[in-house]
């Protein structure tokens, strides 16, 4: 009997190094004076609204990202390939960052799930 690959084990054997993250358009974000980046989700859909009526659920979403993210979530801009973010994050993070690459990939793995960012070259194929 064949085994049913799953979408999550698709997606770890991607090679995401190569992929171009860009930032989802329905996102607004801001950085404050120390860089701390946090994102603003606004809750839409018929599920949403009946949630904020009903059990006071906040119209926005405000997700903080931790130092590393809020040092990379800037320097996403639709060009550089996850391998780009490699130098600039060990320069700014020395061996803290380490495993390097394998950081990047999940971090970006999570921001992907959460529909955050999409990928340009997965983009442009539509």
């Amino acid at each position: 009997m064949r085994r049913k690959r799953s979408k999550h084990n698709e997606k770890i054997t991607q090679n995401y190094l190569e992929n171009i993250p860009v930032h989802s358009s329905h996102i607004s974000w801001s950085a404050d004076e120390n860089g701390a980046v946090t994102l603003d989700i606004e809750n839409r859909g018929v599920m949403n609204r009946i949630a904020q009526k009903l059990l006071k659920k906040p119209k926005v979403s405000h997700i903080h990202l931790d130092e590393m993210g809020s040092f990379i979530w800037p320097l996403i801009d639709g060009e550089r390939r996850i391998t780009d973010f490699g130098e600039p994050v060990e320069q700014h993070f020395g061996e803290k960052a380490h495993p390097l690459y394998e950081r990047l990939a999940k971090f970006f793995q999570i921001l992907e799930s959460y529909h955050f960012i999409y990928w340009k070259n997965e983009q442009e194929k539509k």
